[in-house]
Parts: structure tokens; C-alpha cells; sequence
């Protein structure tokens, strides 16, 4: 008979995953405030897609992801933007941004993007990064423009880092 293989189960949980149970989810990561942005960078839109949490956004839907670009004749460009969102005694703020690429070309039915690197960004979010250096300067400006106009004052309290980083002093 086959040994059955053990799988490693990861639970997305709210609130305070020890509230009442000792040490039960101990270590469990609380994705409640995370948020992925997505910018085109053709068109210079932001959006949000929750669905890219499970990699199934209206980017990726569809799509077999491939880690060699080659394979994409036409690439079309985005940014997957990972926000965390934190609150501290002047309210809400932007605690991290984190930006990742990837590529889709619908015809061809081919995505591209490297998966470490997708997972290693949303962490580094959740632990109050910015790493958004890397983005080209359009898509800078567009992601500073959407995260300026959500509402709470989120960009007010936000840090003179990310500011900076975005190109908004």
C-alpha cells in the first residue's frame, strides 16, 4: 500500500488567529490587510483584483505561466503592487508596498512571472517594505495617484519613504 504524502495546509484567517486558543494557529499569517494593485502599464490604470491572492485575477485567468519571456510573442506588461495597510494612533496607513512584474499575452494563452519572487514581495509587504524602486517612472506615478485618491487618509499618514520612493515628496 502507498504511504500517503503529508501536505502542508495554509489557513488565511481574521483577527487574532491566538484569541482564545493557547497556541493553536501559532505562526498562522493574517492576509487581511493585504490588498493587490495591479497596474497596466500600457494604459498607465490601476486596479484592484482580490483574486490575484490565489493567483486567479482577471490578469491570470486563462493562462499557463511560463518562467522563460521568449515564449510570450506579444507581452503585455503589468505591475502586481502588494499594499499593506496598518493602523497606528493618526489612523490608517500604507505600513507596505511592494512591487512585482508580470507579463500576458492572451493570443499566444502564455503569462509569465516568477513565483518566488511574487511570494518573497507579499511578505516583504506584510513586514512594512517598499520596494517599489524597481517600476518604471509612468507606473510609479499611476500607483502614487491610486494610492493617494483612497479615501482615510491613508496617503497622509503613510510614511515620507514611500514618498519618496514613488517620486511624491
Amino acid at each position: 500500500m502507498e504511504e500517503k504524502k503529508k501536505t502542508v495546509h495554509f489557513n488565511i484567517i481574521k483577527n487574532d488567529p491566538l484569541d482564545g486558543h493557547k497556541g493553536y494557529n501559532a505562526g498562522v499569517l493574517n492576509l487581511e490587510n493585504v490588498t493587490p494593485v495591479f497596474i497596466d502599464v500600457a494604459e498607465q490604470e490601476a486596479f484592484i483584483d482580490i483574486g490575484a491572492m490565489h493567483a486567479k485575477s482577471k490578469v491570470e485567468k486563462g493562462l499557463k505561466f511560463v518562467p522563460n519571456i521568449e515564449e510570450l510573442p506579444n507581452p503585455k506588461w503589468y505591475w502586481l503592487v502588494w499594499v499593506t495597510v496598518e493602523r497606528n494612533e493618526n489612523g490608517p496607513f500604507y505600513y507596505g508596498v511592494t512591487a512585482c512584474d508580470l507579463a500576458t499575452d492572451r493570443e499566444a494563452r502564455r503569462g509569465y512571472k516568477i513565483f518566488p519572487d511574487h511570494v518573497n514581495k507579499m511578505d516583504k509587504s506584510l513586514k512594512g517594505h517598499f520596494i517599489v524602486d524597481h517600476m518604471d517612472e509612468p507606473s510609479k506615478k499611476t500607483l502614487a495617484k491610486f494610492l493617494q485618491n483612497q479615501e482615510g487618509g491613508l496617503w497622509k499618514n503613510s510614511s515620507a519613504e514611500l514618498k519618496k520612493q514613488l517620486g511624491v515628496e
